[in-house]
């Protein structure tokens, strides 16, 4: 019987939450004059908040709300104990994409050792980000790295992008136009991904470069220190240490 009361409890519990953000999300419509696209609102289990998703051109954007949908907040929340990036870390959950979905036919792909580890980037050739996180990358052993050729930046990434597709060593021209700065000799002429990489990345919201995923599916933007990129591949391949 007790068991029985904690279930009906615990249903009650959440129907009433269900309901609250049906109500927030209601009153946010009102308030902003009604926004299609709001993907998603839930109570947060700190701070009397709800976070609200809506789903824009540039992919899903987060911001805050109290129950009376009388303030909005725009911002990042962290977790004061532990400084964890709260924000951050929701955003990745929904920007998070099926490793199989990758468009894998336009991959420039290397491996080292057993290639354990895994990594896909959008990477622009003349993106200095770029060229820092694949100069570390280099250090570590044992790792798949699978560039697409996202050249967004300026024109000459087009061009140079286009080049390095077109060259019989694809992973050579690839690394010689990064870390050397040496131009593909070949001809742009030859079919080519690159457009297509471009409607890709703008498609799943790839604002920046680098942008890239790892087999969890998460996403992340920028280079990062080289301990924490190595820490998080080989979270994301516990498998295969």
């Amino acid at each position: 019987m007790k068991q029985i009361f904690i279930a009906s409890v615990l249903v009650l519990a959440a129907t009433a939450a269900a309901a609250d953000e049906a109500a927030v999300r209601g009153m946010i419509q009102q308030r902003l004059g009604g926004i299609e696209r709001i993907e998603s609102v839930r109570k947060m289990p700190w701070g009397g908040l709800y976070e609200v998703v809506v789903r824009g051109a540039d992919g899903p954007q987060i911001f805050y709300a109290d129950e009376a949908a009388s303030v909005f907040i725009a911002g990042r929340v962290f977790d004061a104990r532990t400084g964890r990036n709260l924000s951050e870390e929701r955003q990745r959950q929904l920007t998070a994409i099926a490793w199989d979905k990758l468009p894998w036919q336009w991959a420039i792909t290397s491996k080292r050792g057993t290639g354990r580890r895994q990594i896909a980037i959008l990477s622009d050739p003349n993106c200095p980000y770029c060229r820092r996180l694949e100069e570390d990358l280099a250090k570590l052993d044992d790792l798949t790295t699978h560039i697409f050729p996202y050249a967004v930046i300026k024109p000459d990434s087009v061009r140079q992008a286009k080049a390095v597709w077109c060259s019989k060593d694809r992973v050579k021209a690839w690394n010689d136009l990064m870390f050397r700065r040496i131009e593909p000799k070949a001809p742009i002429d030859c079919a080519n991904p690159v457009e297509d990489l471009i409607a890709f990345g703008r498609g799943i919201g790839a604002r920046s470069t680098p942008t890239w995923f790892l087999e969890n599916g998460e996403r992340y933007a920028g280079a990062m220190p080289f301990e924490k990129v190595r820490a998080l591949l080989d979270a994301a391949s516990p498998g295969r240490r």
